[in-house]
């Protein structure tokens, strides 16, 4: 009796695994890279920004800042954030952002 209970046992969890559905395959990321035109002049304002990135939004992957040009250019994955997203994170810390405007002729 136990081994007809056991071999029914095997079997059913021998049926369960195979049953079982493959994980689909996720999408593959949409890194997007925006440069944003900010107020940062001073080493401390970077050092906000950079110790403050999980306030920006999620799937920040790099994040790079000039002083000499006020220029923030950040990528991140398009499908977990937004440029409005990241202007929001960045005005909580007190600092304006907007867009910079593509020049003339350049398309990403």
């Amino acid at each position: 009796m136990k081994k007809w209970m056991m071999l029914c046992l095997v079997l059913v969890m021998s049926a369960g695994v195979t049953m079982a559905q493959k994980p689909q395959k996720k999408a593959p990321k949409q890194f997007k890279t925006t440069t944003f035109v900010t107020n940062l002049d001073c080493p401390n304002c970077a050092k906000k920004v950079e110790t403050n990135v999980p306030v920006l939004g999620k799937g920040i992957k790099d994040m790079q800042i000039d002083l000499a040009t006020r220029e923030l250019k950040v990528t991140y994955d398009a499908a977990k954030n937004s440029d409005e997203n990241i202007i929001k994170g960045l005005e909580s810390l007190k600092v304006e952002a907007e867009v910079k405007p593509e020049p003339q002729g350049e398309k990403k």
